[in-house]
């Protein structure tokens, strides 16, 4: 038996590229603000998870067009997974003083998280489309070229109404979306793979909805009010997205539910 680390084709480093990874963080703040390192490490850790859960939304619409329910909704159980992670991950930006944040973010204009392409992938691919938000990332041709394909292709709100379709639910109509949301609600067992999964693209939703509130609450303690560095009205732009839904007809049928 070889010594442990010694003549191994492949080591953990070399496989992860650790040490490409750990030199990925570059601060911009002269002399280096303590809490620069926090800032960048945590919006990398958001664009990796971003990336994970755009690689399990896009096999969930693989399953779907398959009619695979079973695996749709092991992949979305990840996604639901991953955001109840990130959604915590947020308050750790909280512990940067708020005089620290200070000492670089000047640094950061005119970058803002308002440009986080893979954010704006998922809000695209989960059915949020807003043409709006495309054409302001029409500058950098490799978010708009993976944004414009976003646009233009079925959303995960697209793929779940079309294999309902397939199961002779009517889905033409926001009323008949909404009927048949409440007809697998009323008999669960009869619908079971349906059920469960209208209730984990209801989670995915509402994960995203916790997310939006709590990086709001995280932007008004850290710096108030003061606008946000790409030019935006800061958290009180954030708050104009708090009602964002990707599946409004699963939240309306619970209105309409009835013994």
């Amino acid at each position: 038996m070889s010594e442990y680390g010694k003549g191994a084709l492949l080591s953990y480093n070399e496989y992860l590229k650790v040490p490409e990874l750990i030199g990925l963080q570059k601060t911009l703040s002269e002399p280096t603000s303590h809490d620069e390192l926090l800032f960048i490490i945590i919006h990398q850790t958001y664009e990796l998870w971003f990336k994970q859960i755009l690689h399990e939304v896009d096999a969930t619409k693989k399953w779907l067009a398959e009619n695979r329910t079973f695996r749709a909704n092991h992949s979305l159980r990840a996604v639901t997974a991953i955001e109840k992670v990130i959604v915590s991950q947020i308050h750790i930006l909280e512990t940067m003083a708020q005089i620290g944040f200070l000492e670089f973010r000047d640094k950061l204009n005119p970058a803002s998280g308002f440009q986080s392409m893979q954010f704006r992938e998922l809000e695209f691919v989960s059915g949020a489309k807003d043409e709006k938000i495309l054409k302001t990332f029409a500058r950098d041709e490799f978010a708009f070229e993976r944004l414009n394909a976003r646009f233009n292709e079925p959303s995960l709100a697209d793929e779940f109404w079309q294999i309902l379709h397939r199961n002779d639910f009517a889905v033409e109509t926001n009323d008949e979306r909404v009927a048949s949301i409440v007809r697998i609600l009323t008999e669960p067992e009869k619908y079971a793979d349906f059920f469960n999964m209208q209730d984990l693209l209801i989670e995915h939703d509402e994960n995203i909805s916790l997310w939006r509130y709590h990086h709001v609450l995280m932007v008004e303690r850290m710096m108030g009010m003061k606008p946000g560095t790409g030019g935006s009205d800061g958290a009180g732009y954030l708050r104009t997205t708090l009602a964002k839904k990707f599946f409004p007809e699963l939240w309306e049928a619970r209105t309409h539910l009835k013994i």
